[in-house]
């Protein structure tokens, strides 16, 4: 197995590229799961191909007898001929590229399938390391690049190829010298071929690693625009746009260049071709060697192959920018899935302990140094801190999304690394600010978070944290379809859906990463009473970005650079007079009703 990085920079660590090799022996592999059909697809084009090398021997035949002074009765025999030879090659290609067509089609499907199952079992972290932008270029862009060329480009060029071939036999057979003229045209077309594949691979190759950049760059900026505006930064992040724009740019006008040239030389072998085998005919009719009606054939033969030829090398633009993605989808499915045992012991309770707590994203630079945390059974704690400290970091850890590069997590007397996937996710649910509702009923998207969920369960749940009053008023209440292209939540409603996900997994850790960040004052009380209802009985760490939440919490922790700098209950911090009373008071003062 081969994979390549894409090339290096400051931005994130995009997901590798598959080799070639590899690449070919993903999608041979494929084929080979529907041998009869690319059999059966293969011998019908053949066939197809093999009728229509019928008609430049039948057009010779019509010179010929014409020539010879032959009247219209003579001649109605090769044309029936001609008719019958057309028809059927029309018939079978038709029904050859039907074939081809499916087969691409389930080839197409297997290679969605096993890509969308691999990356729903990669580590979260890897796939945070490549960012969104790049993970979904290649299932949006790399996916329509492959779809073209197998719904039009592959089938074409298997047809054409198949074509080329066996009138180069034909052509051979009227006489051995025709082939040997026309052969003076392959070396510049071999030559040619070569050279253009040999740079439009790797350029190609690059153009669609610098479309997956420039997406995530616009996804990071468009998503962060409040961030962006409100730190002056439009200018820095127009420039970083601009410059993964003006790099797709330039990598297009190269292939533009780069075929152009292509077509250029091709052209000039069609000339030698031809030439070649219009001057071996004149030789061979004025020498008596051969009729009018073969050389005629022959010209023909050969002028049929100017549509083969052009067919096959234009389609190799399309080919390899599908290999090219294609190489990017084998290369994420060539990731190795996340690592974890297959069954392991259960946690006793939802005690939470961090001892040593230590992690990177990029090595030398630590965000995290060396933090412990207790955290009793059925506990909540608060993490509070500015932002970049480390709070969401400390949360991805505790909660399993990222393993530390030092330390451990136990929970529940067990350690993190011995829980299986299962068991992990069943025991700890994460709920970040940015939810996402899922197309769908609105019970089907609870349902996700406990398939066996009744109606009278999701109810309740809705009840919970405060939503069965607007679901209720939903055209037609849980069944209401929501998510793209149905009924529009607003952010607060949407964190009361991840709320009730939270309580119909019903999991011993439920870990909130500024749960009501984006939500009004009005909206933030509503999710905050949620909160409440939803880690009662459960052990909770919440990361506050209302120093409310910190209040009501048993134990608030201040991350600042990467460590804990304070930690007890709300009282005792604000009475200890330390940074965590500071927060306090400022947010104290910035309210209307302190209390």
């Amino acid at each position: 197995m081969t994979l390549t990085a894409p090339e290096p920079g400051d931005g994130p660590v995009l997901l590798p590229i598959a080799g070639p090799r590899r690449t070919r022996a993903a999608l041979l592999a494929m084929v080979r799961r529907h041998p009869l059909l690319a059999a059966g697809a293969a011998v019908t084009l053949l066939l197809a191909a093999a009728l229509s090398l019928v008609t430049a021997p039948l057009l010779g035949r019509v010179v010929d007898l014409a020539a010879g002074g032959a009247g219209p009765g003579a001649l109605t025999g090769p044309v029936l001929l001609l008719a019958g030879a057309a028809v059927g090659q029309g018939g079978l290609a038709f029904a050859g590229l039907q074939l081809i067509s499916r087969l691409g089609e389930l080839v197409l499907a297997a290679i969605r399938d096993e890509f969308v199952q691999h990356a729903l079992h990669l580590p979260l972290e890897r796939i945070e390391r490549g960012g969104a932008g790049d993970l979904t270029a290649r299932i949006t862009e790399d996916v329509a690049m492959i779809s073209a060329a197998v719904r039009g480009a592959f089938p074409e060029f298997v047809q054409s190829a198949l074509i080329l071939a066996l009138t180069l036999v034909g052509l051979t057979a009227l006489d051995w010298r025709f082939g040997a003229a026309a052969l003076l045209a392959v070396p510049v077309q071999a030559a040619t071929a070569r050279w253009y594949v040999r740079r439009s691979a790797p350029l190609y190759a690059r153009r669609r690693a610098a479309a997956g950049a420039e997406q995530q760059q616009l996804l990071d900026t468009i998503g962060g625009a409040p961030t962006v505006r409100a730190f002056g930064l439009r200018t820095e992040h127009l420039g970083l746009v601009a410059d993964r724009v003006e790099r797709s740019i330039d990598l297009l006008y190269r292939v533009t260049r780069l075929q152009t040239r292509f077509f250029g030389r091709l052209n000039v072998a069609e000339a030698i071709g031809l030439t070649a085998v219009l001057a071996t005919g004149f030789l061979l009719v004025n020498a008596g060697e051969t009729s009018i009606g073969a050389a005629s054939a022959a010209a023909l033969y050969f002028a049929n192959l100017f549509g083969p030829i052009n067919t096959v090398l234009f389609l190799l633009d399309t080919l390899q920018s599908a290999h090219a993605s294609l190489a990017r989808l084998v290369g994420v499915t060539d990731l190795p899935a996340e690592r974890r045992p297959l069954r392991g012991p259960a946690p006793v309770d939802g005690a939470v302990k961090a001892a040593g707590l230590r992690y990177a994203y990029r090595p030398g630079h630590p965000v995290l140094h060396d933090v412990d945390l207790d955290i009793p059974a059925g506990g909540t704690i608060a993490l509070v801190g500015a932002s970049g400290g480390g709070k969401t970091t400390l949360a991805k850890l505790l909660a399993g999304v990222h393993e530390p590069a030092g330390g451990s997590v136990h929970l529940g007397g067990v350690p993190l690394a011995d829980l299986d996937p299962d068991t992990l996710r069943r025991c700890v649910v994460l709920v970040s600010q940015e939810m996402h509702v899922f197309a769908g009923p609105l019970a089907e998207d609870l349902r996700l978070a406990a398939t066996g969920a009744t109606d009278e369960d999701i109810d309740r749940a809705l009840a919970a944290v405060g939503a069965r009053e607007w679901v209720a008023a939903l055209p037609h209440g849980t069944q209401t379809v929501v998510g793209d292209g149905g009924h529009e939540l607003t952010v607060v409603q949407a964190q009361q859906v991840a709320l009730a996900r939270v309580l119909l997994a019903d999991p011993l850790v439920a870990i909130l990463d500024e749960a009501t960040a984006d939500a009004g004052s009005s909206g933030a009380r509503v999710l905050e009473a949620a909160t409440a209802r939803v880690l009662r009985g459960r052990t909770g760490i919440v990361v506050a970005h209302r120093l409310t939440q910190a209040a009501a919490a048993d134990l608030v922790v201040v991350v600042d650079g990467g460590r804990i700098v304070e930690s007890g209950p709300h009282d005792d911090l604000v009475a200890a007079g330390g940074g965590y009373a500071r927060l306090w008071a400022a947010w104290s003062a910035g309210r209307a009703d302190p209390a």
